[in-house]
């Protein structure tokens, strides 16, 4: 008899063993996330709206577009063409916390420029129109590490609405931001640097 317990037992711990821990989420972030979801494989033209850089834009005469290429319950990956580069994929993922979102920046032959993965984290509930990121910890080192203490300011946003998606990008004295049309799916581009399709 006390085999057969001890089995059962073993049994049922292996059971909750292979069953992963639950994802936690509140519905203001499940519901920007699966917003955005919700055009996974479309891809959209956008323009800048607001640049007050000094100088130049380096998006000046470029075409701009966001393509929604990869999704699962935990990630979005949405990479941002610029013109014939590549090298930007903005990563949304759920963290049990909040959602985070991170900027891949890679170079043509796939490997991972200087300045990666930086990005933030959600700080309160937002809404499922709009979510808040501002610039955490790992981002504000590698900020500094590069000369560019500015930027530990920063706080990136994200906006969904059924006619048009934003990012943008603020801190003081400085505004950032690229409006993109959802009326009008475009054909998707090849895979970001460092990606395969």
């Amino acid at each position: 008899m006390k085999y057969l317990v001890a089995s059962m037992l073993l049994a049922a711990s292996s059971v909750a063993a292979a069953r992963p821990a639950p994802l936690v989420s509140i519905p203001s972030h499940d519901g920007f996330f699966d917003n955005i979801a919700a055009h996974c494989g479309k891809a959209y033209e956008g323009k800048v709206s607001v640049d007050n850089a000094a100088g130049p834009s380096s998006f000046a005469g470029k075409k701009l577009v966001m393509h929604v290429r990869r999704c699962n319950e935990r990630e979005l990956q949405v990479p941002f063409h610029v013109g014939d580069d590549a090298s930007r994929t903005w990563i949304i993922t759920k963290t049990g916390s909040g959602l985070s979102l991170k900027h891949d920046h890679r170079h043509k032959d796939g490997s991972d420029d200087k300045s990666t993965m930086y990005g933030g984290h959600t700080l309160d509930a937002g809404f499922a129109n709009a979510q808040s990121f501002p610039a955490d910890q790992y981002s504000k080192e590698l900020f500094v590490s590069q000369g560019i203490p500015q930027s530990m300011g920063n706080t990136w946003q994200m906006y969904i609405y059924p006619k048009q998606f934003t990012y943008r990008l603020v801190r003081e004295g400085r505004e950032f931001r690229v409006d993109f049309d959802l009326t009008k799916p475009i054909t998707p581009p090849s895979a970001p640097w460092g990606y395969e399709d």
